[in-house]
């Protein structure tokens, strides 16, 4: 049973990888079409070539043996061509919407992704405690330990938005009266209006409600946002996604240079499919589709780092050109991408390391 387990994880974290890159690879290829740059080839899924699977007779379409995601061959991406319709012949902002159409693709799954799982009906998360303080707004309110909120001025929360959501838009609403929807003990609902704590009484102690020992768990309580609802939540957990990512980026670029024996606040290839594997198993498939939107938002953050030979390096390699001019040979810029790929082989074999301690128990 295991062994069944682990080999659906492994198609499972594939299929996921492929997706993700073929869609930012697409972005790439739609964006040099429209641009009537010649595209040559998109493969899915990385050389060996395994079929031709057909010609429009310009852009072979292909299926490679590595399902590790695609690729898209432009002519001249290398910087050399005398083609009119090259790569390298094409002018600076067409170049640059090239280069970001990947990242944008990216981006464009994450929150449709995301939307849409917001979309689904849903259900809804209460917030627990163990205990209400004395004098506080929840003691005035009558709301006592045994109770649950499972709704704050009339939004409910999923188990994607956890308690910390619920806990920060009580915070963002300090001073003011709140309505808070209520389980109680015996199953009943209620309604119960609310005045909260003003900012400069909360501090450690004293939270805006003045409850204590918090949880989070799932209710029988279900809801359904509205298509413009799911909208506005698609596109904040986008962004709560790329700043998440981009927090984490600069521990572990912290870590690399302060602690490089020690493991990264970082998962790998390896680590990162373990861990979907335990989304997949404990959580279910629309957990590990919202894992997805994750990783999207992730891939197009790391694409974008102006480091060679990403998207990003590469647009700051023409931000460069452009400045310097002639100064900066096409042998440079080449050799600027192959040590740029050697760093991030090396850090990926760094960070792949750990994944793999963590999998023998070596580190925690």
């Amino acid at each position: 049973m295991a062994l069944v387990q682990s080999l659906i994880t492994v198609v499972i974290f594939v299929v996921m990888l492929a997706v993700l890159v073929l869609i930012h690879e697409f972005g790439h290829f739609l964006t040099a079409r429209l641009a009537r740059i010649r595209v040559h080839e998109f493969g899915i899924g990385f050389p060996p070539r395994a079929r031709v699977l057909g010609s429009d007779g310009e852009t072979l379409y292909t299926l490679n043996w590595l399902p590790i995601g695609g690729f898209v061959k432009l002519e001249g991406e290398d910087g050399d061509s005398d083609d009119p319709r090259s790569f390298t012949r094409a002018g600076p902002g067409t170049k640059v919407v090239v280069l970001v159409a990947g990242v944008a693709m990216n981006l464009l799954l994450a929150f449709v992704i995301l939307g849409a799982i917001a979309w689904l009906p849903q259900r809804a998360g209460a917030l627990t405690f163990a205990g209400v303080q004395a004098g506080s707004p929840a003691a005035a309110a009558g709301i006592v330990a045994t109770d649950r909120i499972v709704a704050i001025d009339g939004r409910y929360y999923d188990r994607f938005d956890g308690g910390l959501a619920m806990v920060t838009d009580l915070r963002a609403r300090a001073g003011r009266t709140v309505s808070l929807g209520l389980i109680r003990a015996d199953g009943v609902r209620t309604t119960v209006a609310v005045t909260l704590r003003a900012p400069d009484q909360i501090d450690a102690q004293h939270g805006a409600l003045g409850i204590q020992d918090l949880g989070f768990v799932e209710t029988d309580v279900t809801f359904t946002r509205s298509p413009l609802e799911a909208l506005g939540t698609g596109t904040a957990r986008t962004g709560d996604a790329f700043v998440l990512i981009l927090r984490g980026l600069g521990q572990v670029g912290e870590a690399l240079v302060s602690r490089p024996t020690e493991a990264p606040p970082a998962a790998g290839p390896i680590g990162i499919a373990v861990q979907v594997g335990e989304v997949f198993w404990q959580a279910g498939p629309i957990a590990t589709l919202y894992l997805a939107g994750i990783l999207s938002a992730n891939l197009a953050l790391v694409n974008i780092l102006p480091f060679p030979p990403l998207d990003g390096g590469r647009i700051l390699m023409l931000a460069i050109k452009a400045i310097a001019g002639t100064r900066v040979s096409l042998r440079v810029e080449r050799l600027t991408y192959l040590v740029g790929f050697v760093f991030l082989f090396a850090f990926l074999i760094w960070i792949t390391y750990f994944d793999i301690a963590r999998l023998g128990g070596a580190v925690p």
